[in-house]
């Protein structure tokens, strides 16, 4: 077993269970509220926009492998950021040390992006009362060997399920983010992130033949849901169902073919190809492949494509981003009409429109930028075995893998870890090594036809832009695409 341990304010913080959040005292009282609105108003002096933003975070994970615990994992950190904006150049500072001399000097950083002065600070944010999730610690009610007793459990019992299974991994991770906003007015914002997820991994072996499967659960809730169970059962039967499917697995054809994309996690897709291009930075900069195309057809009718950071304990809902502008429910593309761009305040105002509520940022070592939060397509009116029964010669991709995207372009190439050859309507064999291989707007333009089985994953995504990382959700309905190119091992 191996343990690895973070050290905040010199002092080595061991794994263990998160003190409740009610005895936390707020971030800003570890400074002189007065003293700080005053260096801030400094810092920002001239500039259009900024603020001081506190986080703090504590988080655990564990591994557990083949049937012992392999990693254990507690960090804590915070510290603040501290931001002047004029124009498009930013001032940015952070520290971990949360006092009022790293707030003086951070601020002299940060104004100096504001030093020509002339500007005026942008009104702030309006206020929400909306409440997505419990303000509580996600670890609150379960201790330490409770949980590494439950990953014994589920690697037992997955092993005990199917006798083909010969490797068992499970992981476990919860963490806790709050923050705090002063904006330069002298208002407040503030608010308290869990969120936690477990992972079930199974290996399984058939006449010297090994195939793997993965399945998994998260979101913005308390992990005693996750370790419930009849939730961490169907996961395990879910990873056992795919390694199975993939040992009858034939070589994937290769060439262009109409293909119909799963509901759900296959919404990663449209995450990357498509949610990227719609940020409001990648438009204003004209490198977006949307970019210039406002109120334009950018997709087949009957495409509707939505931003929602307001979805109940999703992975990627925020009460407040990380901005103080409240999350909302943003239409990106109307029955295939450009209408909308993801925004924070910067570039909502260099650009004349509203901010969205989609100002993220990874930590407080971080300034924020236009983000995903939940990225969803909403659902048509096709029964989704009727487009499968549609298809001549094609691909019924159930699930996917990792990829990669070009933002600029929406080229991409995904890899299946489900997928099936369908040939006049019918199931013929399940695929191994097929991936997919096109661009968003012409996925987009491709769509001909829309299931009713909307849903959106799990809770499983973390999106990277820019060296940041953030928890998003994805989500669509099963989907038939024509002209994507299949790349498989058999011609």
């Amino acid at each position: 077993m191996s343990s690895t341990a973070s050290t905040v304010r010199g002092h080595a913080a061991p794994a263990r269970d998160l003190p409740e959040v009610a005895q936390r005292p707020p971030l800003l009282e570890r400074l002189d509220e007065a003293r700080a609105l005053a260096i801030l108003r400094e810092a920002v002096a001239g500039a259009e926009d900024g603020e001081l933003f506190l986080e703090r975070r504590q988080g655990e994970s564990l591994v557990f492998e083949n049937g012992r615990l392999k990693s254990s994992s507690f960090d804590a950190a915070e510290g603040f950021g501290i931001r002047a904006v004029a124009g498009e150049v930013t001032g940015y500072a952070h520290s971990s040390e949360i006092s009022e001399a790293a707030l003086k000097r951070a601020a002299e950083t940060a104004h100096l992006a504001a030093r020509t002065g002339g500007g005026s600070i942008a009104p702030p944010p309006p206020s929400t009362n909306h409440v997505l999730y419990a303000p509580e610690d996600p670890l609150h009610g379960t201790r330490l060997e409770d949980r590494i007793a439950i990953l014994g459990e589920i690697d037992a019992w997955a092993r005990a399920r199917d006798p083909k299974v010969v490797q068992v991994t499970v992981s476990l991770s919860a963490s806790l983010q709050e923050i705090e906003i002063l904006r330069p007015e002298g208002e407040r914002r503030g608010d308290i992130r869990p969120l936690c997820r477990l992972n079930v991994s199974v290996i399984v072996e058939k006449d010297g033949r090994r195939e793997s499967g993965t399945a998994g659960m998260g979101g913005r809730y308390a992990l005693a849901r996750v370790m419930a169970p009849d939730n961490w059962q169907k996961l395990v039967e879910e990873a056992i169902r795919i390694a199975n499917v993939n040992l009858e697995a034939m070589p994937a054809p290769a060439g262009e073919m109409p293909v119909v994309l799963g509901p759900g996690w296959p919404g990663i897709l449209l995450h990357e190809a498509i949610g990227h291009g719609l940020e409001g930075d990648f438009n204003r900069k004209g490198t977006s492949a949307f970019a210039g195309l406002m109120g334009r057809r950018v997709a087949a009718p009957g495409v509707t494509v939505v931003d929602d950071g307001t979805i109940s304990e999703a992975r990627g809902s925020i009460n407040i981003d990380d901005e103080g502008t409240s999350t909302a429910r943003t239409v990106l593309i109307e029955d295939g009409i450009l209408t909308g761009y993801m925004q924070d305040r910067q570039n909502a105002r260099l650009m004349g429109m509203a901010p969205t509520g989609n100002g993220r940022r990874q930590s407080h070592a971080h300034a924020p930028m236009p983000r995903m939060t939940n990225t969803v397509m909403l659902a048509g009116d096709a029964a989704p075995e009727d487009l499968v029964a549609s298809l001549e010669d094609g691909i019924w991709a159930v699930g996917f893998g990792g990829g990669q995207v070009d933002i600029t372009s929406g080229k991409f190439v995904f890899s299946c870890t489900e997928a099936y050859k369908v040939e006049k309507g019918r199931i013929v064999a399940p695929l191994k090594g097929a991936t997919l291989i096109g661009d968003g707007p012409s996925v987009l333009r491709g769509v001909r036809g829309i299931g009713n089985d909307m849903k959106l994953d799990p809770g499983l995504g973390t999106c990277g832009k820019a060296g940041q990382w953030v928890p998003v959700g994805v989500g669509q309905p099963s989907l038939l695409v024509e002209g994507l190119t299949v790349g498989g091992s058999r011609s």
